[in-house]
């Protein structure tokens, strides 16, 4: 019965659209008309709504992931496998909200607010920035509809290693198909692209230009002095 009661607290908690209540409340503005893709999401809510309140959406987007599997865990056997149901039911919530089934988000937050609630058992969730790391800083996936679904089927095979218990893989298995199917349908369709360490090349670049500003300015210096050498030696020649 406990099982259950936590699974309906995760998906009622994940229903709530904070990333489109927050921004309506405080700057009267409706994020999934301000976005391109129309998601009710985190991203979305920094991009219409400022910092502040993007912040602010993404503490509570966090939040209603975290609450409902660390209350569980506190008050069941890890091992549950039930646990399967209440790592899934938040994303759920949010990708297929109680009164907007139609108009969920992408729920990558939400995501990462349930493997928090895992705390003391943070490796998947370490897992899971580490590969959006990757694929934003070192070998850069765009756009972000294939960033976002390359790290989460890595997280899925990750995770079969990392997560300690076969309902907590199950469970991040789900998650993964769940946010790889928002993303699919709901994305914008663009060529993928791949770039190794863009960063380096950023600075690469800037040597180079620098080097080129730095010769030029020598040569510069070198041109306004040759006249009075040529004057110095045509003197010396009279002589």
């Amino acid at each position: 019965m406990r099982e259950i009661f936590y699974v309906l607290l995760g998906y009622l908690s994940g229903s709530i659209l904070f990333a489109r209540i927050v921004p309506q409340m405080l700057c009267h503005v409706d994020v999934t008309r301000a976005g391109e893709d129309r998601n009710p999401g985190t991203f979305n809510a920094f991009v219409a709504a400022g910092p502040l309140v993007g912040t602010v959406v993404l503490l509570l987007e966090l939040g209603k992931g975290f609450l409902p599997v660390h209350l569980a865990l506190n008050h069941l056997q890890p091992e549950d496998p039930a646990f399967s149901l209440i790592l899934l039911a938040p994303v759920i919530g949010h990708a297929w909200p109680l009164l907007h089934v139609k108009e969920g988000g992408k729920a990558i937050a939400v995501s990462f607010g349930v493997l928090l609630g895992m705390y003391p058992f943070l490796k998947p969730a370490l897992l899971l920035a580490a590969l959006y790391l990757l694929f934003s800083l070192v070998l850069v996936v765009r756009p972000n509809l294939y960033r976002s679904v390359l790290t989460f089927l890595c997280f899925a095979v990750g995770c079969l290693r990392t997560a300690m218990f076969p309902a907590w893989r199950l469970g991040c298995l789900g998650i993964s198909a769940v946010v790889c199917w928002r993303h699919i349908r709901t994305g914008e369709r663009e060529p993928l692209t791949f770039t190794f360490l863009p960063a380096f090349d950023k600075m690469r670049q800037a040597t180079k230009v620098h080097k080129f500003h730095a010769c030029m300015k020598f040569y510069d210096s070198g041109e306004r002095k040759t006249p009075k050498s040529r004057r110095f030696s045509k003197k010396n020649e009279r002589i």
